[in-house]
């Protein structure tokens, strides 16, 4: 029996891919599959956004690009993390699209100049005089879901620094940006965590009209009664006040279910539960209202429990909580409907 069970539902991933078309009005969805699909699974995701309209794919290096370019051959597919050496020829074998932030403009293969209008990071300072190569300009938001503010500085400089190159694709947005800030949405917008249904703004998806995609279970494996002073798990971080029941539940952090989700909510048997003590690499620990059987159905994500809600507890991003889930057949089952 697996530990723990995942559900992809492509159903969901295009109907929020169909929201993002109708947001972004004329401009093109670039659907963002790196990391395997943040974790939903990047074939499956690719194949059902571009079904819906989008017209290209983004990953973040070159061996991201080669497996979905063997499975989607006529894609666009532009790799928007850095590329040298024998990744250059492998992208240019494979019609990829590489992204240059720094350094010479390689030839022979299509490339986006990436300006760094504020990020800090990967960039370019100045933008020269584009290439016969150069197919698209490009620039990464920092704060489009905390500042909007300051992405529209970022914007504004954009705007102004590619405005001679307008007769080039230039993208800017992502998910945040393409939802709330029109002024970004250029000729396509980079989507990413929009696309599975998740909260650009750790907020409720559907307040965007979004529809999470991923659904995570598993059951509980144990339960016993805990006597008044007796504790669970490492460190005796849990002491039972009174006398109380707990479930075991065989998902741990080494399936993704992190170590500082301690005192978040899971579903068991329909109703929310408290993890109690310490998450170790195999096993978390629920407080139960009362006995309960063997086998009983816990939710770790989904039936309104959402990844935002254990972010918050642990004190990061959506994003972190669904690409950190163990999809590997040794760990959990994973299903995929497309409803």
């Amino acid at each position: 029996m697996h530990r723990s069970e995942l559900t992809i539902d492509l159903g969901a991933v295009r109907r929020n891919a169909r929201r993002l078309v109708n947001v972004l009005g004329g401009s093109a969805l670039w659907a963002v599959v790196k990391a395997e699909g943040y974790g939903h699974g990047a074939v499956d995701v690719a194949g059902a956004v571009l079904d819906e309209g989008a017209t290209a794919l983004c990953v973040a290096t070159v061996a991201e690009g080669l497996e979905l370019r063997n499975e989607f051959p006529a894609a666009r597919i532009v790799v928007m993390g850095p590329s040298a050496g024998r990744e250059i020829a492998l992208a240019r074998d494979a019609d990829l699209e590489l992204t240059i932030a720094e350094g010479p403009v390689p030839e022979h293969v299509r490339v986006h100049l990436k300006l760094d209008t504020g990020m800090g990071r990967w960039g370019l300072a100045e933008l020269a005089e584009p290439s016969a190569d150069v197919v698209g300009l490009m620039t990464h938001l920092a704060t489009a879901d905390t500042d909007p503010d300051f992405a529209r500085e970022q914007v504004a400089r954009f705007a102004e620094a590619t405005a001679p190159y307008s007769h080039l694709t230039r993208h800017a947005a992502n998910s945040a940006a393409a939802l709330r800030l029109p002024e970004s949405r250029f000729d396509a917008a980079r989507c990413g965590v929009a696309l599975y249904g998740l909260s650009p703004f750790g907020s409720d998806p559907a307040d965007d009209g979004l529809e999470p995609a991923l659904r995570w279970e598993s059951r509980l494996a144990q339960v016993k009664r805990l006597s008044a002073g007796e504790s669970t798990g490492y460190g005796r971080r849990f002491v039972a006040e009174r006398d109380t029941w707990i479930g075991v539940v065989p998902v741990g952090y080494a399936d993704g279910f992190r170590r500082d989700m301690t005192g978040t909510e899971v579903v068991v048997g329909g109703e929310r539960r408290r993890v109690v003590g310490t998450v170790s690499m195999d096993a978390i620990t629920v407080e139960l209202d009362g006995e309960l059987p063997f086998d009983t159905p816990v939710t770790l994500i989904g039936d309104g429990l959402l990844a935002e809600d254990h972010a918050r507890v642990a004190d990061t991003i959506n994003y972190e909580i669904v690409c950190r889930i163990e999809s590997r057949t040794t760990r959990a089952r994973r299903t995929v409907i497309d409803a």
